[in-house]
């Protein structure tokens, strides 16, 4: 193992001792230097999960969301140089975190944060304004083969808990004296503008979204809902998609001669 290897396996890990070969300009001790470095490396994870879960955090307070943060970091080290990336299997983490099991909402409600973070620093794609795909629209025969491109930000999520008002029950103040998080809820995250939104939506347009997501042209993607919730309606989802310009792009599929 490189000296490199070493020192990063032991920054995360503190029953790792200080690695060999180390040595302060100033005659200090490298191991007691190494220490300070090491906390502060491991800190500044912590608060930047923090950071990204200010509702998780809320949920189970500082002192046991830093200490579920820290076994985290021990196990997940950063992949990326990018702050932001750090925490995307968070999520995964506290669903398998025995002390959370008392908040079974916990983990989905980190896993929509962690979506808002990547909505926000998703990739700055334009969308349509809603009167060109309006136009667009009304001159095509065969809707049926239109395939539409999502913004890059959009991202949906399946909960068998009230994800969506457990988030903003949390944003206002008062609104969690009538707070019910125990019936199923889905959510919609995209970026309009500066601002990253989130929707409750039925499971139908969580199932159009992941379709036209794949490539599915129109007509599949609809049948693909109509199959998850008979109740889903279409143009309701598209007015929401439209009116938020989350749709980049559209195009009929292409036939095949034979």
């Amino acid at each position: 193992m490189s000296l490199y290897d070493m020192f990063a396996s032991a920054l995360l890990a503190p029953d790792l001792p200080c690695p060999e070969g180390l040595f302060s300009s100033n005659g200090a001790d490298p191991a007691s230097r190494f220490a300070v470095y090491r906390n502060n490396v491991h800190s500044s994870l912590i608060n930047a999960l923090a950071a990204a879960h200010p509702v998780t955090l809320q949920l189970v307070g500082d002192a046991f969301f830093r200490a579920m943060a820290g076994l985290y970091v021990q196990a997940s080290p950063p992949t990326s140089p990018l702050i932001s990336e750090y925490g995307d299997s968070f999520a995964a983490f506290i669903r398998g975190f025995e002390p959370a099991a008392s908040v079974p909402y916990l983990a989905d409600v980190a896993q929509l944060e962690r979506l808002r973070v990547r909505a926000y620093h998703a990739a700055d794609t334009p969308g349509l304004e809603q009167h060109a795909v309006l136009q667009y629209l009304q001159n095509q025969a065969d809707l049926g083969t239109l395939r539409l491109h999502l913004h890059p930000s959009l991202a949906t999520l399946d909960s068998a808990y009230a994800v969506v008002a457990v988030w903003a029950a949390h944003q206002t103040e008062g609104a969690l004296a009538t707070l019910n998080p125990w019936h199923p809820q889905s959510a919609l995250v995209l970026r309009h503008g500066l601002g990253v939104k989130v929707f409750a939506i039925d499971s139908g347009t969580v199932a159009f979204i992941n379709s036209l997501n794949h490539g599915s042209p129109l007509q599949r993607a609809v049948a693909h809902a109509l199959e998850t919730s008979t109740e889903f309606d279409l143009h309701k989802c598209l007015s929401l998609l439209v009116s938020h310009e989350a749709i980049t792009h559209l195009h009929l599929e292409q036939k095949v001669s034979p």
